[in-house]
């Protein structure tokens, strides 16, 4: 049970918005500093049928994601653009997909326990304006939805990361070949991981 968890992945993809506002080193190294080990990275250029593919890895996900848009809107009092929820999802993955396609990407494979629900805490909610300080969407933009609204596009929220642990699965398969992932021996699992601590003391 505990070398499971120990193997738990996540796929996190530094968006246009983050390599174009040079920020790729300061979000690896907030992940990187957790203890999580990085097994898999790539920079480069999805088309938009690999973006599409992504998004919808969750056959439930338009829906999902239209219902928290509608109720997003209802919470300040307005009317959603679209009161069917698969409708508004089909409009919210046309922005993400030229959202994505239009620069290049960091895409990566990160690994440790619970490595999903950590690398969630450290980015921080969709809407960067909501988002905690310490985080990184918290720390490094202020765009909303509302902004994202007015101007007809996707939120620029800086990063993707997996919401399940299911989910990361089909993402890590959909992004990086088998062979891509890289199993080595990580000096500081030691710390985090060995029972005993044996063999630290000269």
């Amino acid at each position: 049970m505990t070398q499971q968890k120990e193997k738990e992945r996540t796929l996190v993809v530094i968006k246009p918005d983050g390599v174009q506002r040079s920020l790729a080193g300061e979000i690896i190294k907030r992940y990187e500093r957790t203890g999580l080990k990085l097994v898999a990275m790539k920079f480069m250029l999805p088309t938009p049928e690999m973006v599409r593919q992504h998004y919808l890895v969750d056959p439930e996900w338009l829906r999902k994601v239209g219902e928290k848009s509608i109720a997003a809107y209802q919470k300040r009092g307005q009317q959603a653009p679209y009161d069917d929820p698969v409708e508004y999802g089909e409009f919210i993955v046309s922005k993400l997909v030229k959202y994505l396609s239009s620069s290049p990407v960091v895409a990566m494979v990160w690994q440790g326990n619970q490595a999903v629900g950590i690398v969630r805490k450290i980015t921080g909610g969709t809407e960067p304006l909501t988002s905690d300080v310490g985080t990184i969407r918290g720390d490094f933009t202020i765009d909303s939805y509302e902004l994202g609204d007015a101007g007809d596009r996707a939120i620029r929220n800086l990063i993707h990361a997996s919401g399940t642990i299911e989910d990361a699965e089909k993402e890590i398969a959909l992004w990086f070949k088998p062979e891509e992932l890289i199993g080595y021996r990580l000096i500081q699992e030691q710390i985090l991981y060995d029972v005993n601590l044996d063999g630290l003391k000269e």
